[in-house]
């Protein structure tokens, strides 16, 4: 067996026992590099292969690290248009690995996460993997959230509004130092809020490297991971989430260079556009959307930086320098809303 900080194999079999889930010789566990919000590790026996995540050891801020709102979403989703990964077991409350976590099937496939990642595609594969993504966002947007059991997940309605509170709140737990223009921003977004709104399950989270892609083939997605930050709300703020993470600076936050900032994917406004012609949609007060996404991604920079600090960093190099990003996404948001 082998053993992480934030992962024990002699646990893990007892979860995997208690889910009636066979266990068949010594449990092997790698932690995936890269991550900067849960610990994800693989785990693997004589015959079968799982992924497993968990909250980080330190650093943790209300809501970003929520395993039980992943199984939900993953669970209810498992058989629609939207590929995930299976569940197997669940631990809510830390009673077996001591601290709450999930364990999925393994999802056979290529994540591609670095430009260098992206160096083995051609255009065509480039632009063909763009519309997969694309698709399977407005699939996800689809889906009948009620039909599939998440009709108590949350509550869409009011959902913009609660996003710029949660963040304007989250970024007071985790700065590094003081920076009003957060809270300027902030302001300006509550202003701003979208009288209607649709709603859907959203991701929270979507991009490329947050899929997994089917072995060889860029215009399939096999399964779309990292739930953690799902919800019922408005469908809008993940396709400008997807847009902002487009931007050059988002690579300093992950620490290297990220292939969904490269410039061989359409730029975010072709993306905006793109969606809402496979969606059948508009895109209301873009403005207030591109605001609220770059003040999301302000504070989940900062809060990578103060995750780093309190020895909490999943191990990617250059944790401690992502707030460097904050005050740019910042600035950015402030612009967009005028």
């Amino acid at each position: 067996m082998s053993d992480h900080p934030g992962l024990r194999a002699a646990d893990l079999r007892k979860l995997l026992a208690a889910n009636d889930v066979e266990v068949q010789g010594e449990l092997n566990i790698e932690l995936i590099s890269g991550g900067r919000s849960n610990l994800t590790f693989t785990v693997s026996d004589d015959v079968h292969r799982w992924v497993t995540r968990r909250p980080p050891l330190a650093g943790l801020t209300p809501s970003a690290h929520d395993m039980e709102r992943e199984w939900a979403v993953t669970a209810a989703l498992t058989g629609t248009p939207v590929p995930v990964a299976a569940p197997v077991a669940i631990d809510r409350t830390g009673e077996f690995i001591g601290a709450p976590c999930t364990v999925v099937d393994f999802v056979d496939g290529q994540v591609i996460r670095s430009e260098e990642d992206l160096q083995a595609w051609t255009d065509d594969e480039v632009a063909a993997n763009f519309d997969a993504l694309v698709h399977t966002l407005a699939d996800l947007h689809a889906v009948d959230y009620r039909a599939v059991g998440l009709a108590d997940f949350g509550r869409p309605e009011g959902f913009a509004a609660r996003q710029v509170k949660l963040w304007a709140r989250q970024w007071g737990l985790v700065k590094t130092r003081e920076l009003p223009d957060v809270e300027r921003l902030a302001a300006a977004l509550t202003e701003r809020v979208p009288a209607q709104a649709a709603s859907s399950i959203v991701h929270g989270d979507f991009r490329v490297d947050n899929t997994i892609l089917a072995p060889g083939d860029p215009a399939r997605v096999a399964a779309v991971v990292d739930w953690e930050m799902a919800a019922l709300g408005d469908p809008l703020t993940d396709v400008a989430l997807m847009c902002i993470y487009r931007e050059p600076v988002f690579s300093a936050v992950l620490g290297f260079d990220a292939a969904w900032t490269s410039a061989r994917y359409p730029d975010p406004d072709h993306m905006a556009q793109r969606y809402a012609q496979i969606a059948g949609t508009d895109l209301g007060d873009w403005q207030f959307y591109l605001g609220l996404a770059n003040l999301k991604l302000g504070v989940i920079a900062e809060g990578i930086t103060h995750r780093a600090l309190q020895g909490g960093s999943s191990g990617a190099a250059g944790a401690e320098h992502a707030a460097e990003a904050t005050a740019s996404f910042i600035a950015a948001g402030l612009a967009a809303i005028g």
